[in-house]
């Protein structure tokens, strides 16, 4: 009988420590001790990780929750508004490691992030004036139909996916948010990537907006009582502020934004990035000229492009340096004719950026530009290296630096209030857009603007300036020589000659 029992205890025993362990976590003193040491021993492990991928540090506690964001901008009517009306540009209550750590939000945004539920799409192919072909994908939510066709004049959002192309989780959510406040979204493929079917021996360099160009006058013309306004996501900001450089006043668009922009392209294909994201986007971008490799063997030595080492080393074997070949993009002479200096490649890596350089025409900006940048974003330069001088100079532009965020990540920390994993840039993004059309509409009399039925801005006072050509890349067009009358008495820019030029 002893026997027995002392082997149902041994039995036991495994359920009855089990248990006490229950009993005895239950204390709020033994869980908290017992929750840091889990997170001590998981941060160590991480930073183990980290230094064997050779992956840069997060150098945050893994307990803060960051809430400090810096605005930089030029003083002025519409930067004043802003600041009162959007909150959130203010403050942040960024997630803490591990869900704030820069190199998980940054996967989870790119490549695993969740899914949007619920959310579809339907494709546009925009037949292009060289015989190219773009995709548009329309997602279907509020205020529209299965049709495509707007039940009321909503707001249209136009997004740039990365420069190597796709639809990421991050852009996904970001849809999603959009359509439930009345957006009407839209997202913007270049030729070749997304299953976008490849019509010409001409892919899309780094910068260059003649796509997006006729992609946004169909948009207008299919929607021209709609406010349109655009997002980029990382590099898909060369295309978006090549647009608005190159078009200025009649770029069609409201206003815009850009998550994690690559400001600087020439500086961004020649920093260093940490191997293991280096590795994942060249070899990325090698996967896209593979599937088109036989098309491309007649105009382009396809083996001596899918051999470079680095991304710089690609675009510039894919892009420059085909004297070899009669016509190197393979188009006709009317459509080379039309396409002017784009028509063929570039001579070298320099003459390639005079073109495509991202900021090379920022003075001809005329509409607002918010960036949003986070301090440990591992796929973009420090934020000392950011032309800072650009947002202290110029009205048109606004940047919003965060501490943590990593690469389009900006994950919020989670409360009783706010869905799980919601992104932060999301929400100032579409707080800005409301807060900018609201002040646009607002200041019709006082601005000197208006917005007319066709959502174009258009200026009273200088009807001309939206047909200023470019003479050459590179080439910066005068400044108007009396800025001095947008000063108010405290030196600001008040906002009245935004669109005169």
């Amino acid at each position: 009988m002893t026997l027995f029992l002392w082997e149902c205890l041994f039995c036991l025993l495994p359920s009855l420590l089990l248990l006490g362990l229950l009993v005895f976590g239950r204390r709020s003193s033994v869980s908290a001790w017992t929750g840091r040491t889990l997170e001590a021993v998981g941060w160590t492990l991480w930073r183990g990780f980290c230094l064997i991928l050779h992956l840069p540090l997060d150098k945050a506690s893994p307990v803060s929750v960051c809430t400090k964001t810096q605005f930089m901008c030029k003083p002025s009517t519409l930067a004043q508004y802003l600041l009162r009306h959007c909150t959130v540009l203010s403050r942040t209550t960024l997630a803490s490691w591990p869900k704030g750590d820069p190199h998980l939000q940054t996967v989870q945004a790119l490549l695993c992030g969740a899914h949007a539920l619920g959310l579809q799409f339907t494709r546009d192919h925009l037949l292009l004036k060289d015989g190219g072909i773009v995709a548009l994908d329309w997602a279907i939510g509020s205020g529209v139909s299965d049709s495509g066709v707007r039940r009321s004049p909503s707001p249209v959002l136009l997004l740039l996916p990365e420069h190597w192309g796709g639809l990421s989780p991050h852009l996904k959510s970001l849809c999603l948010s959009a359509t439930a406040q009345g957006f009407y979204v839209v997202v913007f493929h270049h030729r070749g990537t997304a299953g976008c079917p490849l019509t010409t021996t001409r892919l899309s360099e780094f910068g260059d907006p003649a796509d997006l160009e006729q992609a946004v006058a169909y948009i207008h013309s299919r929607y021209p009582s709609s406010v349109l306004l655009a997002v980029s996501e990382g590099s898909g900001s060369g295309t978006l502020l090549s647009y608005l450089g190159e078009r200025g006043s009649s770029s069609r668009l409201t206003a815009a934004a850009a998550i994690s922009p690559v400001l600087l392209g020439q500086v961004w294909f020649e920093t260093a990035f940490p191997p293991l994201y280096h590795w994942g986007m060249l070899y990325h971008r090698k996967q896209q000229l593979r599937r088109y490799a036989s098309s491309f063997r007649r105009i382009l030595d396809v083996d001596h492009v899918l051999k470079s080492s680095s991304l710089k080393e690609f675009e510039e074997r894919l892009f420059c340096n085909h004297h070899q070949y009669e016509e190197p993009w393979g188009l006709a002479p009317s459509v080379a004719w039309e396409l002017k200096d784009r028509a063929h490649p570039t001579e070298d890596w320099g003459s390639y950026w005079e073109r495509n350089e991202p900021l090379r025409d920022a003075d001809e900006v005329a509409i607002p530009v918010l960036c949003i940048c986070s301090q440990d974003d591992p796929l973009l330069p420090p934020v000392c290296a950011l032309p800072l001088s650009l947002f202290q100079n110029n009205p048109y532009f606004m940047l919003l630096i965060t501490e943590t965020g990593g690469h389009c990540g900006f994950t919020i920390q989670n409360s009783n209030n706010q869905p799980e994993d919601m992104n932060w840039s999301h929400i100032a993004v579409l707080d800005y857009f409301r807060a900018v059309v609201d002040f646009l509409k607002g200041g019709e009399k006082d601005v000197g603007f208006w917005i007319g039925p066709t959502g174009e801005q258009r200026n009273r006072t200088n009807t001309l300036a939206s047909f200023r050509k470019r003479k050459f890349a590179g080439m910066k067009r005068p400044q108007n020589q009396n800025i001095n009358q947008s000063l108010n008495e405290a030196g600001e820019f008040t906002w009245k000659r935004s669109y005169t030029r």
